[in-house]
């Protein structure tokens, strides 16, 4: 828009493998897809370009059968500003998936954020990305997390935990609250809660979000 100053649009790539938990990858994407400037609600103002990437190029069979063709490979997308790995019950086969946890690695060294939902933070933590950080994951695989990687400081009290560079989040709906949590770090707050308000979202500003540095909780000022 003439007047305006250009901003510029991330790409955001989201991990999806068969059995993916629908919400953990479609809440983030609907989120990155409405997240506009104020006073601009046009598909060119978008500040994020959201894709969906999949080690091969088929249908992927979600979490209670819904199919989604991916819009690239792990070998053919363009460069990703931010990486969500989603989890579900899928993450349990690809936690031994070698090529697609080097994949992962691979993304995070060029990432501006790297981010997980759910157990999407065990692929993460399988490749030593979590270690010596503040995490989180669903509720009920806060106990097998902490056991299996005993170098990442698991947090059960947060939906979404922000260590500057890896931001994790608690599990299916609260990917939604991490991926506003971006809205409002990279773009601030107000456009945040617009994003939220387009969704028809109530939660954004509620959600306990753990911050880095001095481990406290966040406080948005517009929770509408």
């Amino acid at each position: 828009m003439q007047g305006r100053q250009a901003v510029q649009r991330r790409t955001v790539g989201i991990l999806i493998f068969d059995d993916v938990e629908v919400l953990d990858f479609c809440g983030p994407f609907e989120v990155f897809s409405t997240a506009r400037p104020e006073g601009d609600d046009g598909d060119d103002a978008r500040l994020f370009t959201a894709i969906t990437i999949a080690e091969q190029n088929r249908l992927i069979t979600c979490r209670g059968g819904l199919l989604v063709q991916p819009h690239a490979t792990i070998g053919d997308h363009p460069p990703l500003d931010i990486l969500i790995v989603p989890g579900g019950q899928g993450t349990r086969r690809e936690l031994h998936n070698e090529r697609l946890l080097d994949w992962i690695a691979a993304q995070d060294d060029g990432t501006e954020l790297t981010t997980s939902v759910c157990t999407g933070a065990f692929l993460l933590a399988r490749r030593g990305l979590l270690d010596g950080r503040r995490a989180t994951t669903h509720w009920a695989s806060i106990g097998w997390m902490r056991d299996t990687y005993p170098a990442v400081q698991m947090v059960d009290t947060a939906r979404v935990v922000d260590e500057g560079h890896v931001i994790t989040s608690a599990g299916v709906s609260a990917g939604i609250d991490m991926a506003l949590h971006v809205v409002a770090r990279l773009h601030g707050e107000e456009t945040a809660a617009r994003t939220a308000r387009a969704m028809e979202y109530d939660g954004f500003g509620h959600a306990r979000v753990l911050v880095a540095g001095d481990g406290a909780f966040l406080s948005y000022a517009d929770g509408r």
